[in-house]
């Protein structure tokens, strides 16, 4: 048993560097897991270049990145394995957040915003103990309050490590989003995300779905229409299509049920969403802009009766609903991973996802720290 563990740090924009750390002590209610897989967020590759994050920050500190961890229990303590359901030799899936579990606010179902969460996996920073928070390690620390999730472990691990955003297609599209039986969905943006809410929706009985993506999407925008999606959209180039009169066009002027706004740090499809969506209809936002002052025009949500929600992260209902959907195998889940890089290659991961590598066509990508 090594005494120290190899993780990826991310140190300044674009820079991560791989170091070692202590193998952290277990006691009795607390665990290590060895990590698999890691899947890469587009959140993780805008956190990689600065735009969001710590490392937007002046004080931003060093920390392990992975908010999309899954693997095998390597050590647990007994009241964490009574508590959590595990034995050594499990495959886990964990959750971001860790909140206390016993506040009002946890209590209440709303664990996303307990006030006394610790700072969360692939989140916290090498000076919270013992370090290792995140998935681009060989071993993740378990803390008492942290969320797991159990996975079949006959699935491939790239497989597997696709519980995050499908999970997010579930929460945002079906849970938020509200997405049923015969609906007319918007998905903007082809994203993983994007994918999953095709997914979700198809899965939820949704009639007509729409994606919308970029030139530079055409592989994923293919991967949609594989995945259910009955119409994709370019919107950018010279053959650039009008999302807004397409869906009109599309829907014989109905316009969308539900609308789901994925794209990162693009400001106008927040207002393509609004105008593609009918009247009394729900609009999700989802993709972050970095903090940005997003031109809004009220009228629309107003004159429209629009329901328009804001969608923070995925649930442990959404975890396991999306589980059950892989672990199902009713989709051709493989077909979205397109890469898999070992630890000593978690920068170029993150740039193949963010489509910085000439050549390279990502779109589920992870990292296997103990490849």
């Amino acid at each position: 048993m090594a005494d120290t563990v190899r993780a990826a740090v991310q140190v300044a924009p674009h820079k991560i560097e791989v170091r070692e750390f202590p193998r952290p002590k277990i006691g009795p209610d607390d665990g290590l897991m060895r990590v698999e897989a890691n899947g890469i967020c587009g959140s993780d590759v805008e956190i990689y270049r600065g735009h969001i994050g710590s490392m937007s920050r002046e004080d931003g500190k060093p920390f392990v990145p992975g908010h999309e961890p899954m693997g095998i229990i390597e050590e647990v303590g007994e009241r964490a394995a009574a508590r959590w359901g595990v034995q050594p030799g499990d495959r886990v899936a964990v959750e971001v957040i860790i909140p206390c579990h016993a506040c009002k606010t946890c209590l209440a179902g709303r664990y996303q915003a307990c006030p006394n969460r610790q700072p969360g996996h692939g989140v916290a920073d090498t000076e919270v103990a013992p370090s290792l928070w995140g998935g681009f390690a060989e071993l993740m620390y378990l803390s008492p309050n942290t969320i797991l999730h159990p996975i079949d472990r006959t699935l491939p691990a790239e497989v597997a490590s696709m519980f995050n955003p499908l999970g997010a297609g579930v929460r945002w599209g079906v849970h938020l989003g509200g997405i049923g039986l015969g609906d007319t969905v918007l998905v903007l943006g082809a994203g993983q995300r994007g994918l999953g809410a095709v997914i979700a929706a198809r899965a939820a009985g949704a009639g007509t779905i729409i994606v919308t993506g970029l030139e530079a999407d055409a592989h994923k925008l293919a991967l949609a229409r594989e995945f259910g999606a009955d119409h994709t959209l370019v919107v950018d180039g010279e053959q650039a299509e009008d999302t807004v009169e397409r869906v009109r066009e599309i829907t014989g002027g109905e316009l969308a049920d539900v609308a789901l706004e994925l794209t990162p740090m693009a400001g106008g499809p927040i207002t393509d969403a609004l105008l593609a969506t009918r009247h009394s209809g729900r609009v999700v936002l989802a993709g972050l802009k970095g903090q940005r002052e997003i031109p809004l025009r009220t009228d629309l949500i107003i004159n429209r009766g629009l329901t328009v929600v804001g969608a923070f992260g995925v649930d442990s209902r959404a975890y396991k609903a999306a589980i059950g959907i892989i672990e199902s195998r009713r989709y051709p889940l493989d077909k979205l991973h397109t890469h898999t890089f070992g630890l000593d290659d978690t920068a170029r991961a993150i740039e193949v996802l963010g489509g910085d590598v000439p050549g390279e066509a990502g779109v589920h990508v992870s990292v296997h720290p103990n490849l």
